[in-house]
This record gives C-alpha cells, structure tokens and sequence, in this order.
C-alpha cells in the first residue's frame, strides 16, 4: 500500500492506473476507521483494479468546534488497518493540498438539505459538497463508496454528482451494525460504558417501528419511536421522522405511500448518533 500526502503524488498514481485501463475506486473518509469504513473497501475492491482511500477531518462540514476538535483521530491505527484490507493508496492530505484556495462555490441542495440533518446543522452540506468535489477532482474516480448510514448525506452526494456533471458512479453500501444492533460510527468509541449500553436502543426502536408501519399512522409512529428512545435515560432524541426515500420530504399519510424510511438522530450524552432503515 502506497501512502501519499500531496495532490501531485496521487494524481500521478491516478494518471498511470487510468493509462493502464485500471478503474479507480474511492473511499472518502474522516478516520477513525472501523469495520464498517472497512466494508466500503471490500466492496470498491470487489469493484475496482486501483482501491484509493482518503483520510482527513474535513473542517468544513462541522458545526461545532468542539465536535471538530474532539473527533477521534489515530492515523497509524488507521493506515495499519487499511493495510490489512487490501487498500492500494491511503491518501492523507493536509488542509492546505485539500483547500489550497477559498472555494467560492454556491453549494445548494434544494429541498434535500432543509430538512432532518440540515435543520438540525445548518451549512453541513455545503461542507459535505464542498470537500467532496474535491477529491473527486483530486482522484478522478471512476466509482465512488459511501456507507447507507448517512443516508441524507448520499442524496446530497448524488445531488452534487448531478449539478456538477461528474463523471463518477455512486455505490451505496449497506450500513455496518455491532452485534447489538448499534450502526458502526466512529464516534461510538466517545460514548461512556453507560450511553454505549443504552445506544442499541435506536436501532430497536427502528425495527418496532417497521414492525408497526403497516397499520400505525405517521404521527402514532413518531410519538411511539421518541418515547421509546427518551425512556433511557442516557438518551434524548434530536428528531425522528418518517420520509420519503428519494425527496426525503416528510410522510404524513404513511398508508398510502409505497416507500418510507425511518431517520433518527440521538443524543447520548454529548455524542450524536444517527441512524436509518427502510420501512418499505
């Protein structure tokens, strides 16, 4: 496994793989690398001849500082692990090759990021978009993989891909989960032995809510998936809706709709948490 830090070195690997025919995969991520991070390598190299995996905590994407500086952070861990994986190139740029200018870009979602995540941190996406771009102009993959566990983050992504007209095919990949049901996140590790124990609870509710979607309303749904969850005492929900899975607008007649997802994001502790499953 080659491990490059400046744009020049990856855009020369990457021009010789694409002379070669090769195609070029991309994981992008902020570290912290887990088995859910490493199931997104796994697939790219089911998918791809040259596996490229990024790592940087992207600044602009996080609204609170203190998130952004409490994110956890361990390069050697993560460069050990994405060896172990078959990664062909980690790539671990600073923030002056990843933003070498301001990006002026007017990043605009519509509809997409108003609502759910987007309510709740607001300029996130543009962030999200912004540090995206990039590397897709820095890799020029031919596919790239992203995790279905931020599931709005995706619809942005695909968003992005359209408005911009890159040249790069999104693969969704099935969210990782713990033996108890908890979505792997990098961020699991900050919870305390008590809000760890209680997490599972989000994906419980999850699987109660589709269990009840066929004949329960929208609004009984929600009521019964947030009282659930705030029954722990460690855990307060930010918000949980019902929506669309393409618009991700929110449903209110749930018996008439022929798609549906459940999102939910979670506070334990200081720890947010989101998660998702389709209803139907």
């Amino acid at each position: 496994m080659n491990v490059l830090s400046t744009v020049t070195e990856i855009r020369q690997q990457i021009r010789n793989a694409r002379s070669d025919g090769k195609i070029v995969g991309l994981v992008p991520t902020m570290g912290a690398l887990h088995r859910g991070h490493l199931s997104l390598v796994d697939r790219a190299r089911r998918g791809c001849d040259l596996v490229v995996v990024s790592i940087f905590v992207n600044p602009t994407q996080f609204n609170e500082k203190q998130d952004f500086q409490n994110y956890p952070r361990n390069v050697a861990t993560d460069l050990a692990l994405l060896e172990q994986s078959g990664c062909d190139i980690a790539f671990t740029p600073d923030h002056s090759e990843v933003y070498p200018e301001h990006d002026k870009t007017n990043y605009q979602f519509g509809e997409l990021e108003e609502l759910w995540e987007g309510r709740h941190r607001p300029g996130h996406f543009r962030g999200v978009g912004m540090v995206v771009r990039r590397f897709f102009e820095i890799v020029e993959p031919h596919k790239a993989f992203f995790g279905l566990k931020d599931y709005q983050q995706l619809r942005i992504i695909k968003s992005l891909v359209a408005q911009f007209d890159l040249h790069v095919e999104i693969v969704p990949v099935q969210t990782e989960r713990e033996s108890d049901g908890l979505a792997m996140s990098s961020r699991n590790q900050l919870l305390s032995r008590k809000e760890r124990a209680q997490a599972p609870a989000i994906f419980q509710v999850l699987e109660a809510v589709k269990m009840k979607a066929g004949h329960t309303s929208a609004d009984e749904l929600i009521d019964f998936a947030v009282g659930e969850i705030n029954g722990n005492t460690e855990l307060e929900t930010e918000y949980f809706g019902i929506a669309n899975p393409e618009t991700l607008q929110p449903i209110h007649n749930i018996k008439a709709a022929d798609h549906a997802i459940a999102l939910v994001a979670v506070r334990a502790g200081k720890v947010r948490l989101i998660d998702n499953l389709l209803l139907f």
